[in-house]
């Protein structure tokens, strides 16, 4: 098979590294235990009849800032901004799995009607846009799937893809219940590649969400991920981590201060920190949050 020069670099970077660091084979149990361990004095307020979910979005969140977390604890309001990524992941999905090629307009057309007959939220919000609106969606998710189409390399078989992968780890009895779901995993166990599709900017914190995919990983089937990918789709350029027990041992360290956090806030009645960043844009709380207010004039001056 012939590849461009873009989906080539995709290759190459996603390649098994020569110097790979032996990881230790109990490593599974290991972290399961380090977790445990962090978090058994502050589990007691926890019933099993109202765990506590963390998943990336959580712990991305409370640690940005913990006000804004709580803030976005109420009803979720759907929007076309916000249903795009769903949209167009979904058209992705299906070429990755499609066995003839098919058209970006196609698959996008496909994914929506998917989404509108599963009677879901997103669906249900989908079903109800009017013309233009549907219109606009349409064409940023086209954008989107043809971006994966020209520069992601065809997915062979023999890679094993899998979209849509759930992981889920169950701490004290299913009251703590850490859950993550990633975009696509290239690979067998020990050797996976689990990637990461994004727009718009490189973030520190999906680095951060990729790790903490791996920990669930290594304590779910007892061998970690060769390596983790953010696949950036605007500019079709692909940042790769080798995982290493470093970067395990950091995602432990991370989930457990997070959910730290989420039990003090959520379980404990803690006044929750205001940390101001880029989530002050649209935060809930932006019109009364004279912290939130003064970081984005500070982040006005520079665009």
């Amino acid at each position: 098979m012939t590849y461009n020069p873009a989906q080539q670099a995709v290759i190459d970077l996603l390649g098994k590294s020569a110097d790979r660091e032996e990881i230790d084979v109990g490593i599974g149990p290991r972290l399961l235990d380090d977790l445990t361990d962090g978090l058994t004095p502050f589990v007691d307020g926890i019933e099993l009849d109202n765990p506590l979910w963390v998943s990336k979005h959580a712990l991305a969140t409370v640690h940005g800032c913990e006000a804004h977390y709580l803030a976005g604890q109420g009803e979720f309001e759907w929007s076309v901004a916000n249903v795009r990524g769903i949209v167009a992941h979904r058209g992705i999905e299906l070429t990755i799995h499609m066995r003839a090629e098919a058209a970006p307009m196609q698959l996008v057309d496909e994914a929506l009607a998917r989404l509108i007959n599963d009677d879901r939220a997103a669906g249900q919000f989908i079903g109800g846009l009017g013309e233009f609106d549907l219109a606009d969606l349409r064409s940023t998710a086209v954008d989107k799937v043809s971006a994966f189409q020209e520069s992601f390399p065809p997915l062979k078989p023999q890679w094993v893809p899998r979209t849509e992968s759930r992981s889920r780890v169950d701490l004290f009895g299913g009251r703590i219940v850490l859950q993550g779901k990633t975009d696509l995993t290239l690979g067998k166990p020990g050797d996976k590649v689990i990637i990461d599709l994004k727009t718009g900017s490189v973030s520190p914190m999906h680095r951060e969400d990729l790790r903490f995919y791996a920990l669930l990983e290594t304590i779910k089937l007892g061998k970690p991920p060769r390596k983790l990918a953010s696949y950036y789709l605007d500019t079709a350029r692909v940042h790769p981590e080798d995982v290493t027990e470093p970067v395990l041992d950091s995602a432990v360290r991370r989930a457990i201060d997070g959910i730290k956090r989420l039990i003090a806030i959520t379980r404990t009645g803690e006044e929750p920190r205001v940390r101001p960043g880029p989530q002050c844009r649209w935060c809930p709380l932006f019109a009364t949050c004279e912290q939130g207010q003064a970081e984005q004039r500070r982040r006005d001056q520079f665009e």
